[in-house]
């Protein structure tokens, strides 16, 4: 996502109207306070800081709550593996084309000779 070049006067108003989508979208997060920066006030600066602060605790408490998901998937699928049954092995072991052809010409030719 790639920020759009506006004001910190614009980004304050953002804040201000609640709508963090447009302020991040705007470059909130790239914002820096600096003394040079005459526009805002040392409060209008400390607000916009504080925005960036709380949406980087949302973010990262939304990530932690994701990798918390993942993990609990995952220990409900192994859980859900071990409780499974075993697989029921096949009685007879099924053959590969080749080897059930050999077997069947020697049974042929086996079932033509005379038994003595």
């Amino acid at each position: 996502m790639s920020a759009v070049s506006v004001s910190a006067q614009q980004l304050l108003q953002f804040v201000l109207d609640d709508d963090l989508d447009a302020a991040v979208r705007a470059g909130l997060m790239d914002f820096i306070a600096s003394p040079a920066e005459t526009t805002l006030s040392p409060a209008q600066s400390q607000q916009l800081l504080a925005a960036q602060q709380h949406l980087r605790s949302a973010w990262a408490a939304r990530e932690r709550h994701r990798a918390r998901d993942a993990r609990l998937a995952r220990r409900a699928a192994e859980r859900e593996a071990r409780r499974a049954p075993p697989p029921v092995a096949d009685s007879k072991p099924a053959l590969p084309s080749a080897a059930a052809a050999i077997l069947a010409r020697a049974k042929a030719r086996a079932a033509e000779k005379p038994s003595s």
